[in-house]
């Protein structure tokens, strides 16, 4: 079973219906049935973001007390790997949230991302492996 993880990007694009990713996503999430997973930062980030939208912070809340979306990642006890992650990534760069993501997706094999950030094309998990994504082609669609 493929397990969702949910990065910013489209967070912010489902409650924010003048994104423009904002119809792929809730395309996207209809065929899903919830729970979806994150970490804090990912919560974090969009929390920052959607302070621009009236309500947005509040409806992300309620997706989290309603348990569509589920924290589970402990980052106090992946330190040493999201560390790593971000300093093999450095260049790109990688942000502490894509490093959660990606280390969720090392923990658990059948984690898939979904993403609006081209960056999860370059980042690999466990070294060499493609981290399983699924986010909008150059056309819009998926």
């Amino acid at each position: 079973m493929t397990r969702l993880l949910v990065d910013t990007g489209p967070l912010v694009a489902l409650l924010n219906r003048r994104d423009r990713h904002h119809a792929w996503v809730r395309d996207v999430l209809d065929t899903l049935e919830p729970p979806v997973f994150t970490c804090n930062a990912v919560v974090s980030e969009a929390c920052f973001l959607l302070s621009r939208i009236a309500g947005g912070q509040d409806a992300l809340l309620k997706l989290l007390t309603s348990s569509v979306i589920i924290i589970d990642f402990r980052m106090a006890d992946e330190l040493v790997a999201i560390r790593n992650l971000m300093r093999k990534f450095a260049t790109v760069p990688m942000a502490l949230a894509d490093a959660c993501l990606v280390r969720m997706s090392e923990l658990d094999s059948s984690s898939v991302i979904l993403t609006l950030d081209s960056d999860f094309r370059i980042y690999r998990r466990n070294r060499r492996q493609v981290v399983p994504t699924i986010m909008p082609s150059h056309g819009g669609g998926v």
